[in-house]
Parts: structure tokens; C-alpha cells; sequence
């Protein structure tokens, strides 16, 4: 049994970033899995999907800036953009002598990695993608008010987005809507999140990753080229419930990589809470045949 630690590394000119890693023991050198989170989310999503994979591998699953209990100065004055989350993963990597690693995408994770991917293509064995968007087709209905937001900026568009998703209830529905099991979500999920979101100043971060979710659209083209040029192993396994990335998302992966696996989960945005068991069956089923 692999038990997970949680730790702490200062990297980006002070941005201290929480994390959670666990190896086998018997192999503590293990190739590394990366697991990047969600919005609204930590890697607290990934406490009970750790234990499985590290059976095997090394895995960490780092806290993005603006989440959990990564902790940015006020001094650093840190600029709350996909950009800038992705030069602070990539010193975490390089702080933790990372340099070749899979990795497991989740809704904000998906851009932060495939940015990551742009810069370091080599770096990266394999792509597991849970709900992790890269194509205009997989974004859902639930993108409305910010898709508006994103055409005026205005204030009053920022205020409907607040309204709209940051509320207890909308975070506690982003969990339960089109799961087949709510009574297997833990509460402590939706319930954490709620708390570190209400933590002065975090709604105007999370609003502003919102508007600037927009340039991650604009880089499928050159995500999608990624694809293409490398053909990295990727295995998508999908809630098909999902209201933000719609099925079709996962689909579009085989137009850029044919080899890719497609598999659709009877779940909603969160599967990993529910169907934890399956994925990590799968992931460990691809990762031996691919690594």
C-alpha cells in the first residue's frame, strides 16, 4: 500500500505550492504521473485515486495558484492568467527534478498541460484526459454566461458569472449533476471547495481565470497541432454527463490522434469521485501498455 504525503515547494519567486505525492515502496523511482485539477476544485479531487496509481507510479498532484492550499504572496503580485499558471506548474517540475512524466487532465488542468505541452512536447509520455477539453465542439451549454462575458468584459457580464457559479449551491451541482450514484460523493469535496473559494480576493481570481479561459480557445488550433506532431498515447475517459465538456469533446480526440481510446463514462463533470475505481483500472490497463 502507497500512503500520500502532502507537501509544500516555493518556485515562481515565492509562490509556495502545496502538493500531494505518493510512490511504491518498493520502487520508489517509479515513472511519475502528473494529475492536474479543476476548477472549481484542489488536489484534494485526487485524494483517493493517489493511493490506486501509486501502486505502480510515482504520482504528484500539485495545488494550481488561486487553489487548495497553494499560497501566493500579495507582494508577487501574481497575474491570474492560464499563462501564468503554466510557467508556475512548470518550476514546480523543474523544482522537483520532473522532467519526463503521463499525466492525468482535468478541466483546468487540460489547458494548463497542453500549454505546458507547446513549450516542453518531448516531456510528456502519455495523456490521460478526464473531462479535459481541447476542441470548440466540447465546450457545452454551461459556457453560456461566460462565453457573454468574454464578448463585452463588461461588469455587469462579470456579476451574471459570479451569480451564476459562485454560489455553494452551483459548486455542490457541478459534483452531483448527471452522476448515476450522488450518495457516493463525499461531501467533503464540494464542501472544501465552497470554503477556499469564499477566501478574500478569491472570487475576483477565479472570475478573472474565467475571461481568460478564452485564450485557451484560441490555442486548440496549436493544441490540436501538438496532437498531431507528437501523436502522444491518450486515453479519454469521459462523464458523458457532463454539462461544460460535452462528449463530443472527447470524440474530436481522434481526428488529431487516431490511436487514441475513447471511453465514455456514465457520470457527470466530477467522475473521478464516482467512477474512481474504473479510471484508475483503465489508466493502469493504458500506462502498462503504453510507458
Amino acid at each position: 500500500m502507497a500512503f500520500t504525503t502532502v507537501k509544500s515547494v516555493v518556485v515562481d519567486s515565492g509562490i509556495s505550492v502545496f502538493y500531494r505525492t505518493a510512490s511504491p515502496a518498493e520502487n520508489p523511482g517509479a515513472p511519475t504521473i502528473l494529475l492536474l485539477h479543476g476548477f472549481p476544485s484542489s488536489s484534494h479531487q485526487y485524494r483517493n485515486l493517489i493511493p490506486l496509481l501509486a501502486r505502480h507510479y510515482s504520482v504528484v498532484a500539485p495545488d494550481l495558484p488561486g487553489f487548495g492550499f497553494t499560497a501566493v504572496p500579495a507582494e508577487r503580485n501574481y497575474t491570474y492568467t492560464f499563462a501564468a499558471l503554466t510557467q508556475t506548474i512548470g518550476a514546480f517540475l523543474d523544482a522537483l527534478s520532473i522532467k519526463s512524466f503521463a499525466v492525468y487532465i482535468f478541466d483546468y488542468g487540460a489547458p494548463v498541460l497542453l500549454r505546458l505541452a507547446l513549450e516542453r512536447p518531448t516531456a510528456i509520455t502519455a495523456i490521460v484526459s478526464q473531462n479535459g477539453n481541447a476542441y470548440k465542439e466540447g465546450l457545452g451549454a454551461a459556457w453560456a454566461p461566460i462565453e457573454k462575458y468574454w464578448a463585452s468584459g463588461s461588469a455587469a457580464d462579470r456579476a451574471a458569472v459570479a451569480a451564476a457559479l459562485l454560489t455553494y449551491d452551483t459548486t455542490k451541482w457541478q459534483y452531483t449533476h448527471g452522476t448515476r450514484d450522488p450518495g457516493a460523493i463525499e461531501p467533503e469535496s464540494y464542501t472544501l471547495d465552497w470554503a477556499l473559494l469564499q477566501r478574500p480576493g478569491n472570487f475576483d481570481i477565479q472570475l478573472d481565470l474565467f475571461y481568460d479561459y478564452q485564450t485557451n480557445v484560441a490555442l486548440y488550433p496549436k493544441f490540436q497541432a501538438y496532437f498531431r506532431e507528437s501523436q502522444v498515447p491518450l486515453l479519454a475517459v469521459w462523464g458523458k454527463n457532463d454539462v461544460f465538456f460535452v462528449l463530443l469533446g472527447a470524440e474530436a480526440f481522434k481526428r488529431d490522434l487516431p490511436e487514441a481510446e475513447v471511453i465514455l463514462l456514465d457520470a457527470g463533470h466530477f467522475a473521478g469521485e464516482t467512477e474512481k475505481a474504473e479510471i484508475a483500472g483503465l489508466m493502469l490497463k493504458f500506462l502498462q501498455r503504453v510507458l
